[in-house]
């Protein structure tokens, strides 16, 4: 970094490095893929989310009146497209567990009935600790998780607790006999 002269240099060397990080990074770690929640979400609906941006870009750039309109027509032909995609794939699914109860494959239809009820649920990985403070990272979690289950698990027997007198509700029944056991069985009805 010292030899370089010139900003245009400093910044041909910012690239490499990065560009190197990104690939070292990418190598040893792999790609994250995010899930996709919304099956009915595809391309078009994609075009549709940029068609909204860049007019809303646009209205930013040069509020005239002309430009407002604009963004309004682009966010209600966008949200139209949406409801009418999730319409259409709920459609589908309702006919795919409607014959599904019809060829009497019960699991796929209890299974997709479960997908609806229970709709999307995301994932909360936050925890309170012993302060109460919410705590995010993954190892601050498993050592919050570590003392509740050390705490909880491990109870030391103290002298202080008292064997406390247990009352309950039903009366103390004395034990039967063998032979109120046998007389008992023989009064029952022989149903074969």
């Amino acid at each position: 970094m010292e030899n370089l002269n010139g900003e245009e240099n400093v910044n041909r060397a910012w690239e490499n490095i990065k560009e190197n990080t990104k690939t070292s990074a990418r190598e040893s770690l792999g790609l994250h893929e995010w899930k996709q929640h919304n099956l009915w979400f595809d391309k078009e609906c994609v075009d549709f989310l940029d068609q909204r941006k860049q007019a809303k870009l646009q209205w930013i750039q040069n509020p005239s009146r002309s430009n407002v309109d604009n963004p309004n027509n682009v966010r209600c032909s966008a949200s139209r497209h949406f409801r009418n995609k999730k319409k259409a794939y709920l459609k589908a699914k309702i006919e795919e567990l409607e014959t599904n109860s019809k060829v009497n494959t019960v699991r796929d239809l209890y299974r997709g009935i479960n997908d609806f009820k229970k709709g999307y649920q995301p994932r909360t990985f936050i925890v309170k600790d012993d302060k109460g403070e919410l705590v995010a990272d993954t190892y601050s979690i498993m050592v919050r998780w570590r003392n509740y289950f050390s705490q909880l698990l491990n109870v030391h027997e103290d002298n202080d607790i008292r064997q406390t007198k247990i009352h309950t509700v039903e009366p103390l029944v004395p034990e039967k006999s063998a032979l109120e056991v046998e007389l008992a069985i023989g009064k029952l009805k022989n149903h074969i």
